[in-house]
């Protein structure tokens, strides 16, 4: 018999079963064997306050103090690292996207300085407040956290069956048993199938594959060029050493699963990133791909339906869920134990809720 049972044990699952473990008892199961073996172990680790929407920017920019706070709390290495983000308007389309973009403006001949291998550049802009986030750390440091709280994690362990027992829930986790009094779906793009199986509604998923790669070219890498984005969401590269980080930003439409590369999908990012560059991308060492689970509205899902409760949802963070990983988990542990919201996350309750109007 538990308190809470948190489903997931991607940085959403570790980070909110850490927060209710000051105030409940929480098993964590994962169902493989590993925790972060999908969308958190495959991030490209990027803390950007400019890079989302309101509900997403509130939260990001809630987390940068907590970040430096956990470093202590949780005795991690430094958890981010400065990189500035150089929002790109390379054509008119790029160009266009700028305007609705929180980040100062800087020239064309600006952003050459920064970047000296850019081509034509039509318009930029450059975000200071951005940093490389160390994601295996945070989430090692709140997998630590939670035990030291009293928590269990149980890997290997996929709850099969879930159904209401009484006021609680009775579910079959692994070979086990388990009673527990509230239940955390942070099952990433699985959080609508654990749904159904518990005879609960789904909010609407949609799981998009996102791919990656880190290839090598013309030009040397200097580790200490910043983070470049495309404003119209077509492709983004940073150093990953002295290599690059590339991706084209695909989001094409998945079912849950163990996301794999696609070849043509790793070629259209060096293809876009070479049009714009003079980088001369061409040898590809390795690639990879995840899950990125919005729901319509592109924000994050937070608290049980109406009429379900004790079944709480903690998910749809997209690919934005490390960056806010810190405050999102201290609100969402708020929302789903009733209790007051952190006075310094501007985000309504509304915004978040699932069956929102906007979802």
């Amino acid at each position: 018999m538990v308190d809470v049972l948190v489903v997931g044990g991607g940085i959403a699952g570790v980070s909110i079963a850490y927060e209710l473990a000051a105030r409940a008892g929480v098993l964590l199961a994962e169902a493989e064997p590993a925790l972060a073996t999908h969308t958190t172990g495959r991030s490209a680790a990027v803390y950007a306050p400019s890079y989302g929407g309101p509900v997403i920017r509130a939260l990001t920019a809630a987390s940068e103090r907590r970040y430096r706070d956990l470093e202590t709390e949780l005795d991690t290495p430094p958890l981010l690292t400065p990189r500035p983000v150089l929002w790109l308007g390379a054509d008119d389309a790029g160009a266009a996207h700028l305007d609705a973009l929180p980040a100062p403006r800087i020239t064309p001949a600006q952003a050459r300085e920064l970047c000296p291998f850019l081509r034509e550049v039509k318009a930029a802009a450059r975000d200071d407040s951005a940093s490389d986030i160390d994601v295996m750390a945070l989430h090692d440091g709140y997998r630590r956290g939670l035990r030291a709280r009293g928590g269990t994690v149980r890997t290997a362990s996929p709850v099969t069956e879930i159904t209401r027992d009484g006021s609680g829930w009775q579910a079959r986790v692994g070979d086990q048993e388990v009673h527990a009094g509230l239940v955390v779906n942070a099952a990433g793009a699985w959080a609508d199938e654990l749904a159904a199986r518990a005879g609960v509604p789904a909010i609407g998923l949609r799981p998009m594959r996102r791919t990656a790669a880190v290839a090598s070219g013309a030009v040397p890498v200097d580790p200490t060029w910043p983070l470049v984005c495309d404003a119209a969401d077509r492709y983004y590269f940073r150093p990953e050493g002295r290599r690059l980080l590339v991706s084209p930003s695909d989001e094409t439409p998945s079912e849950p699963c163990d996301a794999k590369p696609e070849e043509v999908d790793v070629a259209l990012a060096l293809a876009r990133i070479n049009e714009v560059t003079t980088l001369g991308l061409r040898r590809v060492h390795t690639a990879w791909a995840g899950l990125r689970s919005f729901v319509a509205d592109r924000a994050p899902v937070v608290g049980a339906w109406p009429g379900h409760p004790g079944f709480a949802f903690f998910a749809g963070q997209g690919g934005y869920g490390i960056q806010m990983a810190p405050a999102l988990a201290a609100y969402g542990a708020a929302v789903v134990l009733g209790k007051p919201v952190p006075g310094d996350v501007n985000v309504p309750a509304r915004d978040v809720l699932p069956g929102r109007s906007a979802n």
